[in-house]
């Protein structure tokens, strides 16, 4: 059963986890406003660049669209008296790319279709709650024992994923979440296998895997319904959150940071590195970890979106592990994504940069070695601990798992195959991103080596050893050839000369000298 008629073939090419940069190259005054040319670059590539023309208006349209995230951004305060003035465009300019620098770096911030239409609004000029407004419609067609409540707007960071609440026609008391999702850079399963693995999904049991009560996918797009959570996410209760706020509103800005209680550090850590350890033998690639992919129940973690690998979609990490070359199988990727997740759940907030030089006071220094292990620079250039290692560290070790609900998750030898090419490409395509990455870094620190203070010092006196060497050289030369012109002058033999070339000189010639 197909849900569309007539869809689009292919997947979305274009990676919105590739961070965008974006540097303000000029400014032009107009007759009663000035624009800003921005030169926007996505990834390490200068050739994968544009320029965007803004105006302070723009800026501050956009700045009151992300007030949600209650964070307090450094957007230069408006002036209506003065504004065309040259010192003051040079000072607002400045304090206008402090903000580009702001939204660019900030990871949710960066990542939401806000800021990515302010600065690429050619690739993000789609309205795609529209487009999944029409796909579910198609759904209902023939699927008419399931009904829309409401749209919840922006609940997660994806801009190409939307969602919507549900109840079946005959249980209008049971509520239901669809997501609906574009396929992303990295589906490479075929159409057929594709679909297959997705409906396969809604038959895989695990006492730490969220129930899929439907889901199918098409040559475009992926549509699948769970269970609704009041409760909602890990990072709901980390953050405090309702589940059905917008992303930015939950999450940039908390009001209490808090960590979690020392034993639901140990047992939802312990119950996710099981399921993660389930899914790696099973040969089905995840990548997608995270605290808003950890669904509660009860005291009990259960993951969600499993399907977001087969279609191809980017993690939400991937902008921190594609800078480390170590970090190159999905299996790394997940006891990554995992170290973020367990600081979050210690601290109640995520790390300030990586690598983490150090580490805030935890509950026990149990959690600091696991952390260690997954988040320091030497564990970034060492690689990543297997999940079976992390398993028997202290603070796992000791955990008693009470629930007895035996795993099941078939997966036909054809469609492991299938799998196992589809994983091969995702980190084939990771390898060489941060390959890209590695050498941009290389030319990058080599250009401002050569660029540094004490390397112009270094070239100037080089230069000028250089220059009184070749002044010497010039010197003796010159005598050579004075010495020689003399000893010609005493009967030495002349030089043999060509019909066409010159008399040389004679002696008298050189005596006046």
């Amino acid at each position: 059963m197909a849900f569309m008629e007539k869809p689009p073939a292919g997947k979305v090419l274009l990676d919105d986890t590739v961070p965008l940069t974006a540097q303000i190259e000029a400014s032009q005054s107009l007759h009663s406003h000035t624009e800003y040319i921005i030169r926007v670059q996505r990834g390490v590539s200068t050739e994968n660049s544009w320029q965007i023309v803004r105006r302070y208006s723009d800026f501050d349209l956009l700045n009151n669209s992300l007030q949600i995230s209650t964070l307090s951004l450094p957007l230069p305060p408006k002036k209506l008296i003065g504004n065309m003035e040259r010192e003051f465009i040079a000072e607002r300019q400045k304090g206008l790319q402090a903000y580009l620098d702001v939204i660019t770096t900030h990871h949710i911030l960066s990542n939401c279709e806000l800021v990515k239409k302010f600065l690429d609004p050619n690739s993000y000029s789609v309205n795609y709650t529209e487009i999944a407004l029409q796909h579910v419609s198609m759904f209902f067609r023939s699927e008419p024992k399931w009904e829309v409540v409401e749209p919840l707007k922006d609940i997660g960071w994806r801009i190409r994923k939307k969602y919507f609440l549900m109840k079946i026609k005959n249980q209008p008391k049971e509520r239901l979440v669809l997501s609906w999702a574009d396929l992303g850079p990295d589906k490479y399963l075929s159409d057929r296998d594709l679909q297959y693995a997705v409906k396969l999904l809604s038959s895989c049991s695990h006492p730490y895997i969220y129930k899929i009560t439907f889901a199918t996918a098409n040559e475009s797009s992926a549509l699948v319904i769970r269970p609704f959570s009041e409760k909602g996410t890990l990072k709901d209760l980390i953050y405090k959150a309702k589940p059905k706020d917008p992303f930015l509103k939950k999450y940039c800005n908390p009001k209490k940071i808090q960590g979690l209680e020392l034993q639901q550090i140990k047992t939802y850590g312990r119950q996710i590195l099981e399921v993660l350890k389930f899914l790696h033998e099973k040969g089905f690639p995840y990548g997608h970890l995270h605290s808003a992919n950890v669904m509660l129940d009860g005291d009990t973690c259960k993951l969600l979106d499993l399907e977001n690998s087969l279609l191809g979609l980017p993690s939400f990490y991937r902008s921190y592990f594609s800078q480390f070359r170590k970090i190159n199988t999905l299996e790394g990727v997940d006891v990554h994504c995992f170290g973020h997740l367990l600081y979050e759940m210690t601290y109640g907030r995520p790390p300030d940069t990586i690598p983490v030089e150090s580490f805030p006071p935890a509950p026990s220094v149990f959690v600091v070695s696991v952390l260690e292990s997954i988040l320091t620079c030497e564990a970034l250039k060492n690689g990543m601990p297997a999940v079976s290692r992390l398993l028997q560290m202290p603070l796992f070790s000791d955990v008693l798992l009470t629930n007895s609900e035996k795993p099941q998750f078939k997966i036909p030898t054809k469609l492991k195959e299938a799998l196992k090419i589809s994983k091969e490409c995702i980190e084939k395509r990771l390898t060489e991103e941060q390959k890209l990455i590695h050498q941009h870094r290389r030319l990058t620190r080599a250009q401002s080596h050569h660029g540094s203070e004490e390397e112009k010092k270094k070239r100037k006196i080089l230069a000028r050893k250089k220059s009184k060497r070749s002044a010497n050289e010039s010197g003796e030369e010159h005598s050579a050839k004075y010495s020689n012109s003399n000893n010609s002058g005493s009967g030495a033999s002349s030089p043999l000369t060509s019909p066409s070339s010159p008399t040389p000189p004679s002696t008298a010639e050189h005596a006046s000298f």
